[in-house]
């Protein structure tokens, strides 16, 4: 008996979000939770705005999450003032306080570029030695590298 493994097939989109469908809920949740960061963000102060994410929902309440403790006390401090926004939508009802954390973003850092340069006489001794060279890709590769040569300017 041998065993074969199936590859699954793919199913049509309606199955897969579809009232029944396993991801139906995720992206009913996915869809309140945008909605919930844009209605906080648009009652907000801009500056304040661009700092707070909704990161999720869970036992009545909902985690709200920025990038500096700055805005993380600003948040402490005006928790009533939000839950009284968030009630102005029917759907979060439900929502009785918040769970608040900080997640720094930390900018990419970008290795700084070294710049190698080669000198005129170096550039003349490669250009000698593919002058010397029967293979005509190793003396067009020479070649190349020596037009690297530093210009006299």
């Amino acid at each position: 008996m041998s065993i074969k493994v199936k590859r699954p097939r793919a199913q049509p989109i309606s199955r897969l979000l579809g009232s029944q469908a396993e991801l139906a809920p995720l992206m009913r949740t996915a869809n309140l939770i945008s909605r919930a960061q844009q209605h906080l963000r648009d009652h907000l102060p801009a500056e304040v705005a661009e700092h707070l994410f909704v990161g999720g929902f869970h036992n009545g309440k909902l985690t709200l999450i920025t990038d500096r403790a700055v805005w993380l006390t600003w948040l402490r401090y005006e928790q009533k003032n939000l839950l009284d926004c968030l009630h102005q939508l029917p759907e979060f009802m439900a929502v009785t306080g918040f769970t608040l954390k900080v997640r720094p973003v930390r900018p990419l850092k970008v290795p700084p570029r070294q710049v190698r340069k080669l000198p005129q006489p170096a550039a003349a001794e490669i250009s000698a030695c593919a002058a010397d060279i029967d293979n005509p890709r190793l003396r067009q590769a020479l070649q190349r590298l020596a037009a690297h040569a530093e210009r006299d300017t």
